[in-house]
């Protein structure tokens, strides 16, 4: 399963509920890029969310 390398987001399960609140099964998936990063000053390919790279908390390399 693909997680975020820094804020460890990853799929999230819950139900989907109709108006007569009948239930099923769904999935929440962050939106995961694989970018190239530096990591210890290294290049290093890692899954990181839209929002992490938005809010510039990786380096790209």
């Amino acid at each position: 399963m693909a997680k975020d390398y820094f804020t460890g987001k990853h799929t999230r399960f819950g139900n989907k509920r109709s108006h007569a609140l009948n239930a099923n099964r769904r999935s929440w998936k962050p939106n995961l890029q694989k970018v190239t990063i530096l990591v210890n000053g290294k290049p290093k390919k890692v899954y990181v969310s839209a929002r992490t790279l938005k809010s510039g908390k990786v380096t790209r390399a």
